[in-house]
């Protein structure tokens, strides 16, 4: 083995750049199961007979056609793909959720609400929230009894991510969340808000909000670029203490996601 073999060893998913040709197995789409392609048809068959049928109306944004539709996608299963059996999902491959995916994403703007609560808006707590988080969420989040958000991006910063200026202070053995936050995606609705704040202005990690947390906001509606009947929107906020959590800073884990007592309510408070 040469040295740019070994190298790119040491580097996980990396091997394929140098290895020889057949020396590595590789994934084909011949290799998807008839249960993957199950779960790819449930998508595409529930897009196209129950979402692009409103398609007016979800352009139109007409309230609660969105999260409707994202309940109804969790009642067939299809917000679970990629949370573990443990916490209520089916825990299944990623090239699963890849099929799945790809056969449900024939209506843009439907994808990108559906994305942001299976992705952004459930991943960091799969991936980094504490036991008794995943607990209490996770179950809820498979279903679409609740609905996820995910806030990170400010007026002053969106791929770089550290020039966040959201503050979370120390307040009554909790954190209080204050600053402005920008194009969150399902803010109109979701339940469950993943924000994303600097501990005392240097240590950059993540809360969980509860949309019931008491909270001061000012908030308007911003219009995605090409994804007119996404919920977006843009607030200024200062959220009740986060009650419970250690934060962690941004190079151990800058998904982490201690617990923050609850989250925005109603439009005008629903992101940040």
């Amino acid at each position: 083995m040469g040295d740019a073999t070994r190298a790119a060893a040491e580097v996980p998913g990396a091997i394929w750049l140098v290895a020889p040709a057949g020396s590595v197995p590789q994934f084909t789409g011949a290799d998807f199961t008839d249960d993957d392609r199950l779960y790819a048809k449930t998508a595409e068959d529930f897009v196209r007979n129950e979402v692009l049928p409103r398609l007016e109306e979800i352009e139109s944004k007409a309230a609660g056609v969105m999260p409707a539709l994202l309940k109804r996608a969790g009642e067939l299963g299809l917000l679970m793909v990629d949370i573990p059996e443990k916490y209520g999902g089916l825990g299944l491959r990623k090239s699963t959720s890849m099929l799945v995916s790809e056969h449900g994403a024939l209506c843009a703007s439907f994808s990108v609400s559906w994305g942001a609560h299976t992705g952004i808006g459930t991943l960091p707590l799969v991936y980094y929230g504490t036991e008794a988080q995943k607990q209490t969420y996770l179950p809820r989040l498979a279903t679409g009894e609740w609905l996820a958000a995910y806030a990170l991006t400010e007026p002053g910063s969106g791929s770089d991510a550290l020039a966040a200026r959201t503050v979370a202070t120390p307040e009554d053995g909790g954190y209080r969340l204050t600053g402005t936050k920008q194009f969150i995606t399902n803010a109109g609705f979701a339940d469950l808000f993943t924000v994303f704040a600097k501990v005392g202005g240097e240590h950059f990690t993540a809360f969980l909000v509860e949309r019931t947390t008491p909270a001061r906001c000012s908030a308007r509606w911003g219009k995605a670029t090409g994804s007119r009947s996404t919920s977006s929107t843009s607030a200024a906020s200062s959220w009740a203490p986060a009650r419970s959590g250690r934060p962690r800073t941004a190079s151990r884990s800058p998904s982490s996601t201690p617990r923050s007592a609850s989250s925005s309510a109603g439009p005008s408070r629903a992101s940040a």
